[in-house]
């Protein structure tokens, strides 16, 4: 079978994506097979020092974002680094930034600037807030969006004391995704209409979308019917449920399955004589019923026991994994999804491949995270420039190669040894 395909070969990207958002959009198109091409300032991305790693500017955070990329320094304060920025936008079909739009702007890289040099390309701009209603200026990041989409409030209304955030950086990679797929289908229309298109994604939107996609409920009705919230996501037992020796998630969810859960434990009668949770439709109106009982009496035996019943029973459990336990997951190893590769500058490191599997498409690793402009030359030159105007960008400032930066820099903290883990 051949596995040489690429989605998106032959589509080239200028990133001026950074942090984290922008990175993860970018890191699914090269995936796919998309040129792309990451325009850093000077000092890099911010996330390049994100996390413990073996060298400065080479982070686990961006490792994890910057495969399948190319690194090309351009400082675009500069006036021959943006000149610079401008001559590999005009060829290029996609152009994707989160730089604040005004700031685009002022700095003559608005749409309509790249758009009069290259009538037919794609212009993302990720945004904190929708740039046409009154939170436009505002700026945005993870846990900002948290707290603006109502997800970090939906804790109190699941009974726990106070607002939370979800640890984890869930607004910066849904928006990520979110900005791939809309890339993706700008990039398919235009090969149907032959015209580029600007399009924001905007995070705040993104994330409320999200929120009310399941928590809409009863104010999906004009009048509303009812106020909103799902009453099965906001119950306060929906949480893994402690069992002797641990915690447990078990979700019987259909009839057939609650009923098998009950028979198992031999409660099937009182599990009948309950019109409360003998079926789905009663279900619905009193989750906090249905989940209380579980939670009683999942406390009564040890996880194994557990595992082990609701197993032979059709019914989906699963164990609370730490960060170790997944990283020595039986399932992720046994598919390959972690794969051990020899950095030229950091040594054996950690990938993780594409989550999709594609029966005739490559979109494994093609190109290692590179070093902070360690293909500045190389694309300036496919750009048509000269090797004395790369001396002139190089002697100016204007652009720079790892050798200006120094891959091994004082404070970077030691990685430990690669422990193994298969390819």
């Amino acid at each position: 079978m051949n596995k040489n395909h690429r989605p998106l070969e032959g589509v080239r990207v200028v990133d001026m994506a950074t942090v984290l958002m922008g990175p993860v959009a970018t890191q699914i198109l090269g995936d796919y097979g998309a040129d792309v091409i990451k325009v850093e300032p000077p000092e890099g991305d911010v996330m390049r020092h994100a996390g413990d790693g073996r060298h400065a500017r080479m982070g686990p955070m961006y490792l994890a974002t910057g495969r399948n990329k190319r690194s090309v320094v351009l400082d675009i304060k500069k006036p021959e680094g943006r000149r610079a920025l401008l001559k590999l936008c005009e060829t290029a079909d996609l152009f994707i930034h989160n730089v604040r739009p005004a700031a685009m702007r002022r700095a003559g890289l608005s749409y309509e600037d790249l758009c009069a040099l290259n009538p037919t390309i794609v212009y993302v701009s990720l945004v904190g807030f929708g740039q046409d209603g009154p939170y436009a200026e505002r700026p945005a990041f993870d846990d900002i969006i948290q707290a603006a989409s109502g997800l970090a409030g939906l804790f109190v209304r699941a009974g726990y004391d106070e607002p939370a955030f979800v640890p984890a950086n869930l607004c910066d990679r849904m928006t990520g995704l979110a900005a791939a797929h809309a890339a993706i289908a700008a990039l398919h229309l235009r090969l149907r209409t032959g015209e580029g298109q600007a399009v924001e994604v905007p995070m705040f939107e993104t994330l409320a979308q999200m929120v009310l996609g399941d928590h809409l409920n009863g104010q999906a009705f004009v009048p509303p019917i009812r106020e909103a919230g799902y009453s099965r996501l906001l119950n306060a037992y929906r949480r893994p449920f402690r069992t002797r020796d641990g915690h447990i998630a078990v979700t019987p969810y259909n009839d057939k399955q609650f009923r098998a859960f009950f028979s198992a434990i031999g409660r099937e009668a009182a599990f009948e004589a309950d019109a409360r949770i003998n079926t789905h439709a009663a279900r619905a109106r009193h989750y906090d019923v249905a989940y209380a009982a579980l939670a009683e009496i999942l406390a009564s035996r040890t996880t194994e026991a557990w595992l082990a019943l609701c197993s032979e029973h059709e019914i989906p459990c699963q164990r609370v994994s730490t960060l170790e336990d997944l990283l020595q997951d039986e399932h992720l190893r046994s598919v390959g999804f972690f794969q051990e590769i020899e950095h030229p500058s950091e040594g054996r490191i950690l990938q993780m491949r594409h989550a999709a599997q594609w029966s005739t498409a490559d979109v494994g690793v093609r190109r290692l995270p590179p070093r902070i402009g360690e293909d500045s030359v190389e694309v300036l030159r496919e750009a048509g420039f000269g090797d004395d105007e790369i001396a002139g960008l190089l002697a100016s400032g204007a652009t720079a190669t790892p050798d200006a930066h120094g891959v091994r820099e004082a404070g970077a903290k030691a990685a430990p040894a690669a422990t193994g883990r298969d390819m």
